[in-house]
């Protein structure tokens, strides 16, 4: 018979696992364990947003990364004159801002609260800690970010290249009348 006072001491609270649970869905923290999703987790500030909030503007210094834990975020591309586009609406289990733990450079869009939020936030010097403290947790979650970023800049070229042949093609139909 299982002794319940074991399995409570070596088994975290059910929001905990939940929590776990959401950061082993994420790429960052892809092939990490429990305890090293645990250290991870107490690194973590949890932030709440209402809808039409925004949690930062476009080129402004980046702190860190957000996981949404609830809600939809907007993630959008300030353009020309008072213009913007929306790049994409990330709903729960997704995350953002994530070069912001690699270098302080300024945002490269603002991120805007579409559906009420809670918002995980690891900043860079949470990150920085943890690799002290640990740092073969730290290679590997630096090594998860560089094969995300790769990813992103393959799909980021290969949709360039799609966007140069559907320009091709409209200049040839327009040169040529279909």
């Amino acid at each position: 018979m299982k002794n319940p006072l074991w399995s409570y001491l070596f088994s975290p609270p059910r929001e905990k696992r939940t929590l776990l649970e959401l950061l082993k869905l994420l790429p960052m923290f892809e092939g990490l364990n429990q305890q090293e999703l645990i250290q991870i987790s107490r690194a973590l500030h949890e932030r709440k947003y209402h809808k039409g909030e925004t949690v930062f503007k476009e080129n402004e210094p980046g702190a860190g990364m957000y996981i949404i834990e609830k809600g939809e975020i907007a993630i959008i591309k300030e353009l020309q004159g008072d213009n913007s586009i929306t790049l994409a609406i990330l709903k729960e289990k997704s995350f953002f801002g994530e070069l912001a733990l690699l270098d302080e450079i300024p945002r490269s869009a603002s991120a805007a609260v579409e559906k009420d939020a809670i918002l995980l936030g690891f900043c860079k010097p949470d990150l920085e800690k943890l690799i002290e403290r640990n740092p073969r947790l730290g290679a590997k979650i630096l090594s998860n970010l560089a094969r995300l970023i790769c990813r992103r800049l393959l799909q980021a070229n290969a949709n360039m290249e799609q966007m140069q042949n559907d320009l091709n093609e409209f200049k040839r139909v327009r040169d040529h009348g279909g």
